[in-house]
């Protein structure tokens, strides 16, 4: 293909691959700058909702994450005492209702599952150990600076996308040079093997217990071998990073007095990778020339919605779609998918923060929470969020 139809993006994960393969499709050529030596996914489950499933679909991802993905058949919220306060259908009701899946998986999949697409396809170029460091917008399209074990290269093209996540580089190179703020959490993740644990944590459910400050998901990953724990505490560590490595002990204090299971729970896994929550004001615009963002670099979500992956696949096949209608002006197409995107991510963030301070209440607001969770029953609920799982493309 010629190079005047060469898209750049920077960042390999989620957001990036997906605008790869959507770009591909889009008879574009795509080179893709990570700046990692090798791609491997740290262990974390994720959630896909169908207004992501319907896109992994479209670009033809379902047989490669489909064997490894589970179809949880519920939300099940409960207190942190473990009574039950509501049941929300996914299954079945989920995909007769808005007409994709609602998966959950584990990331190592779903990574595994854009690489081997993204290796397949002729059209895209994945550069390992390629830091981009700076740019330069030009008559001609766009250059990238970047790092690499051999030294400094460019590399050219019509388009910048930078998908490099919540700390971008390129968004700070837009003029954007406010480092995240921290939310007051930390969340903390583990994966068991689900073949020895009692079999309320082995269900097909997604599992939410909440209490006073800290709340508790865990769901099947890998294909329903493993389980997938994610536990959320109000914390002032907040070192940089998506890996640190957590004690348990510090882990078991903040649940201290949640039933003796869910302690032994939290107990079993080995090793926990804990990460500081971080948040970022929205950005009047986040696309200049031919440069533009997606994902958590252009709008982060904090995870109390789980849309922060959907987020990123969403803009990733609208961008596909602008771009491939105007690929001789990549100004005007990303200034067109910002205004698709500024107004539904925006709603977006705000729905996850308020999450947030739902999840956490204590005393008498907990009690109202709960009692109106439960008068307003698991199909209300649900059709609460018609507005984000039934976008389509």
């Amino acid at each position: 293909m010629a190079q005047s139809r060469t898209v750049i993006v920077v960042g390999g994960g989620i957001g990036g691959l997906t605008a790869a393969l959507a770009l591909a499709a889009k008879n574009f050529r795509v080179v893709v700058l990570e700046q990692a030596e090798r791609l491997e996914e740290t262990g974390a489950g994720i959630q896909l909702s169908p207004n992501a499933t319907r896109v992994l679909q479209a670009l033809g991802l379902a047989a490669r994450l489909e064997p490894a993905a589970v179809v949880p058949t519920a939300l099940r919220v409960r207190t942190h005492s473990g009574r039950d306060v509501v049941q929300v259908p996914l299954g079945t009701f989920a995909q007769n209702r808005y007409g994709a899946p609602y998966w959950v998986a584990h990331r190592a999949d779903l990574q595994a599952a854009l690489v081997g697409a993204a290796g397949a396809n002729p059209d895209i170029v994945l550069r390992l150990g390629a830091r981009a460091e700076d740019f330069a917008a030009h008559a001609k399209g766009v250059t990238v600076q970047l790092r690499t074990p051999r030294g400094t290269e460019d590399e050219h093209g019509i388009a910048l996308i930078g998908a490099d996540g919540l700390w971008s580089t390129l968004r700070s190179r837009l003029g954007d040079t406010k480092p995240p703020r921290f939310a007051r959490r930390t969340a903390w993740r583990a994966t068991l093997p689900a073949k020895p644990l009692i079999a309320e944590f082995r269900e097909p459910v997604v599992s939410l217990w909440l209490g006073p400050n800290a709340h508790l998901v865990l769901y099947p990953v890998r294909g329903g071998d493993a389980v997938n724990l994610v536990a959320i505490v109000r914390d002032d560590w907040h070192e940089p990073g998506w890996s640190a490595a957590g004690a348990p002990e510090e882990l078991l204090a903040h649940y201290s007095r949640w039933p003796p299971r869910l302690q032994n729970l939290l107990a079993l896994p080995d090793r926990w990778l804990k990460w500081a929550l971080c948040d970022r004001a929205r950005l009047r615009r986040w696309s200049r020339g031919p440069v533009t963002l997606l994902g958590d670099a252009a709008h982060p979500m904090l995870p109390f919605l789980a849309q922060g992956a959907a987020m990123a696949i969403e803009d990733a096949y609208v961008l596909a779609e602008k771009l491939g209608r105007r690929p001789a002006r990549p100004d005007k197409a990303f200034r067109a998918y910002e205004r698709q995107r500024a107004r539904r991510t925006a709603r977006v963030q705000r729905a996850a923060r308020w999450n947030g301070r739902f999840y956490h209440l204590t005393g008498l607001a907990a009690f109202l929470r709960n009692r109106s969770l439960r008068q307003k029953g698991g199909e209300a609920l649900l059709q609460r969020y018609d507005w984000l799982y039934a976008w389509r493309p």
